[in-house]
């Protein structure tokens, strides 16, 4: 009787040790196949961020004139609006006419900060963006200033079209507030923008 109680005893033994092993090495196999899975996770996580930031650095360089171009005109209208919103508060103190000249609103202010966004964009286009060679310095610099007249005039008579029809009340961004004509400004800036990289690239530069 108690060689078969013994025996009994063993074999529960046994059987629970048996049981508690398997369950370990399911516990483990679970967490190393887990472990796994979350490894595989951030790897495939790692190389889909490598390939985009990979493709990403092959389209900035296949267009790396455009987005030159971008920051340049991106300086070039910092300098223009800029210069735009002095001159717009302090030239309506000397000419009271600049708020309204036979129904024309701020001319000079345009006139005057579109100059000076002209010159700046001109140095920057020669340094950084357009190749240069097509045309004498003369030549290059006059086509340059007469392709910006024409586009100062187009950006003009697109800012009074915004300024009397699109935009009527400033645009509030929670953080600072667009008054009417500075986002008239801003919108002829950018659509003015587009025809001059066309002209520049195909008639004043080499590309």
């Amino acid at each position: 009787l108690v060689l078969r109680l013994s025996q009994l005893i063993n074999w529960k033994i046994i059987n629970y040790l048996n049981k508690s092993c398997k369950s370990l090495i399911l516990n483990k196999c679970k967490n190393i196949f887990n472990t796994k899975k979350l490894f595989n996770y951030y790897f495939q996580t790692f190389n889909n961020s490598y390939k985009f930031a990979f493709e990403m650095k092959q389209t900035l360089l296949r267009h790396r004139q455009i987005l030159f171009f971008i920051i340049a005109g991106g300086l070039s209208a910092i300098v223009e609006i800029g210069s735009f919103k002095i001159l717009s508060v302090y030239l309506p103190k000397f000419f009271p006419d600049e708020y309204n000249l036979v129904g024309i609103k701020y001319p000079f202010s345009n006139i005057l900060s579109t100059g000076f966004g002209i010159i700046t964009n001109y140095f920057l286009s020669i340094w950084f963006v357009f190749e240069r060679g097509k045309h004498s310095k003369r030549k290059e610099f006059a086509y340059f200033i007469s392709v910006s007249v024409v586009s100062t005039l187009i950006s003009l008579f697109l800012f009074q079209i915004l300024y009397h029809f699109v935009f009527r009340n400033p645009i509030d961004l929670s953080f600072y507030v667009l008054s009417q004509e500075m986002t008239s400004k801003i919108s002829s800036i950018v659509i003015v923008s587009l025809l001059n990289y066309s002209v520049k690239k195909k008639v004043i530069f080499n590309g």
